[in-house]
Formats: C-alpha cells, structure tokens, sequence
C-alpha cells in the first residue's frame, strides 16, 4: 500500500503546492520526539531532491534543536481531499539564519514575514506515498491571522527578545542556534 521514490515526481510535486497544511518530525538522539503542524505560504520545492520551508517564531525550537544535533527530519503531507494520500519526505535537513551567507537566497523564496525565525533546507534521501484511507475528510476555513498579527503589533525587535527568552533551549535543554 505504499510506494518509495529516491526524489519527488511531478505528481508529488503538484500534490504538494495543493496543500495548505504539513507536518515536520524530528527527534535528538535522546529525549522528546517533535511534530509540529505547518500552514501559510511556507513551503517551498527547490527541485526533484531539495526542499525547504520557513520556519515563524513559535512557542518552542525543537526542531532547531534536533537539526542542530543530528539533522533527521520528515515533513508529511496529508491529502483531507476527495483523494486519499499521505506523502512523506525523508533526509537530512539543516537550517538557515540571518547571519548566514545562504539567508538572502533563501529568504527571498518566501513573502516577508516580522515572525520570521530559520528557513530549514531539506535534502531528500527517500519519498514515501501510502494510501491515507483512514485519512478523515476536513474542509479548510482559512490561514489563522493570530501569528502575524502578534508579531507584527510586537515588530522584530521584541520578537527577537521573545526568541532569547523562550526560543535559545528545547525541551530538553540542548541548544537551537537561534541566536
């Protein structure tokens, strides 16, 4: 009931830029295990093997954390449509920041966001699709305009003293990078 590829096929690809909803999975070597959902004009395919997405300020860093240890991650795609699909990507993902030489190559793939936090590059080693049967149906209403708003009323300079105040440590107190 699945099917493994080595990079996206152009079905997959179309599939993606239909979603408005992804999830991103990492894990350190010891501790929590992270997923975390994702929306907004976030996710970006840089060809057949590459993709990335941009990460916005959050209440935690955790998948910076992981990334930072050991770079696993998998971004899943589920399909709520009249087609079942779950689309899952593997590899070895690394983040971008500001201070970085790639940020401006990066960054201008996305609109511009003040909640802005890393963009994450992720370097496809296996795709995954599989049936998504037991997928329910949901309908979307719409993006939340709460992040945007937030940031935005707050402006960057005190979201960034949000990021030194709750975004330096995961959960299990290794280091994001962030700063």
């Amino acid at each position: 009931m699945s099917e493994k590829f080595e990079a996206l096929t152009d079905k997959h690809i179309e599939f993606i830029k239909e979603q408005h909803l992804y999830f991103i999975g990492t894990a350190g070597a010891e501790g929590f295990v992270n997923v975390s959902p994702k929306g907004m004009d976030s996710f970006r395919i840089i060809n057949s093997s590459k993709v990335a997405w941009l990460n916005l300020t959050g209440s935690g860093n955790e998948t910076a954390a992981h990334v930072l240890e050991n770079g696993r991650m998998t971004v899943m795609f589920c399909s709520f449509d009249k087609q079942p699909l779950i689309l899952r990507l593997y590899g070895q993902a690394t983040a971008a920041h500001p201070r970085d030489g790639k940020w401006g190559e990066l960054v201008a793939l996305f609109p511009e966001y003040v909640a802005t936090r890393q963009i994450f590059e992720l370097e496809l080693e296996l795709v995954q699709a599989s049936c998504g049967y037991a997928v329910p149906y949901y309908e979307l209403k719409g993006e939340r305009p709460t992040l945007i708003k937030w940031a935005e009323k707050h402006g960057a300079l005190r979201v960034k003293e949000y990021w030194q105040e709750n975004n330096t440590k995961s959960l299990n107190d290794k280091d994001t990078g962030i700063l």
